[in-house]
This record gives C-alpha cells, sequence and structure tokens, in this order.
C-alpha cells in the first residue's frame, strides 16, 4: 500500500502522522519505506535522530526524493517494500502531485479553526485532477491537532463532509505534548515513556482506520 500525507497548507502535524504510522507499520513486521517529499526535510530529520537513538535501527528505511523522482522512483522502489509513506508536505508542489499519481491512499489531516479548512476546495480540486490519472486514489481526512472541547472541531468536520473527494474519519487526534515530546527523541508517541494513553489510543485508531481499511466502512 502507498499512503500518502499531505495537503495544501503547512503546520497541520502531516510529518507527525507520515513518521507514526512508518514507525507502528514497522512495529507490525512491514518492511516499510517512508519517502520524504516536503522540501522542509521534516521526515528525513526524524529518521536521523531516530537512526542516532536507536544505533542505526530505525525499522524503516527513509528516502529523500523530489518532483517527478516520486513518482517514478516510488514505482521502481515500492515492489521491494510492503508498504511506501510519503510525506508530501503541506503545499501544491511537483512532488505533492507526483506521489498522489502513484498513490492508494490520500491522507489530510486537517487542523481545526486553522487556515486549513480555507484551502480544502483547492484540496478537492488535486484530488479530481490526480484521479483523472490514478483511479486507485482514495483521499481520506481527519482531525489532528484537535481541541479538547469546543465548536471548531464540529465546524470543520461538517466542512470536511462537505468536500467533493474527501472521505471524512471520526477519529480526531488530540494536540498532545507526547507527539511533540516522542519526535525530537525519534520515536512514535507508541513508543515514548511516559506513556500518554490518549494520544496512543487516537493514533491507533487510525492506524487501524487506515490499514485496516476501516475508512471503507466509514465511507458507505
Amino acid at each position: 500500500m502507498i499512503v500518502v500525507c499531505g495537503g495544501i497548507k503547512g503546520g497541520g502535524g502531516k510529518t507527525t502522522i507520515a513518521t507514526n504510522l512508518a514507525v507502528m507499520r514497522s512495529l507490525a513486521g512491514r518492511d516499510v519505506l517512508c519517502v520524504d517529499a516536503d522540501e522542509q526535510d521534516s521526515a528525513s530529520d526524524f529518521a536521523v535522530v531516530r537512526n542516532e537513538e536507536l544505533s542505526g535501527k530505525a525499522g524503516f528505511t527513509a528516502v529523500k526524493l523530489r518532483g517527478a523522482a516520486v513518482r517514478s522512483e516510488a514505482i521502481n522502489m515500492a515492489p521491494k517494500y510492503d508498504d511506501v509513506i510519503i510525506d508530501a508536505g503541506g503545499r501544491d508542489s511537483s512532488g505533492h502531485r507526483a506521489a498522489l499519481s502513484v498513490a492508494d491512499i490520500y491522507l489530510v489531516p486537517i487542523f481545526p479553526g486553522s487556515f486549513d479548512i480555507w484551502t480544502l476546495e483547492a484540496v478537492s480540486r488535486l484530488i479530481e485532477e490526480a484521479s483523472a490519472i490514478n483511479e486507485r486514489l482514495k483521499a481520506i481526512s481527519f482531525l489532528n491537532r484537535a481541541d479538547a472541547q469546543g465548536s471548531e472541531n464540529e465546524e470543520a468536520a461538517e466542512i470536511v463532509k462537505s468536500t467533493v473527494g474527501l472521505t471524512y474519519l471520526d477519529y480526531p487526534i488530540g494536540f498532545r505534548k507526547a507527539f511533540r515530546k516522542a519526535a525530537a527523541s525519534g520515536k512514535a508517541v507508541v513508543e515514548y515513556k511516559p506513556k500518554d494513553k490518549k494520544a496512543v489510543e487516537e493514533i491507533q485508531r487510525l492506524y487501524e482506520a487506515v490499514f485496516g481499511q476501516i475508512w471503507i466502512r466509514e465511507e458507505r
């Protein structure tokens, strides 16, 4: 499976989602390729820290690709791995579009109360254009860095639900320090100690939705 984490507005936690899923998939015994297609190099930086902390045993292979190479190299390398996770970053770039041309799933984290909501119409057009090339592409969205309470979560969810081309997953991930602390130590939140049970439960639920294809049942 090729999973792309992206969107066209930065700051939504896309790299956090991509790296956590890559680690969790590797912990499940899968041979994982993590592709950093974002010019900010955050996923690559995470892989460097992880290898330093774990004596070179990150558990997955990390590569940095840009532009059209994201498509060509993903096609060449994907058969060698069980799963490919691509951090496409937060803007509409050639690498982002190249990733969508080979993806099975396009994961779009939405930060409630942010400019992410304003970009959904553009995201919808991007999905439509990518689907014309890649008929198997499925785009699913969820709330990331969600508030513990308040109306912004519900308002954001309703807008996502009305966005053409996106399937909404009601599996929000909260704005939790554990994700930042884990990333700084090169770990997924499921590995970090002391364990934040809510953070672990939230990312585990998203993981199971994506790789267990729960989103198909949600769509129906």
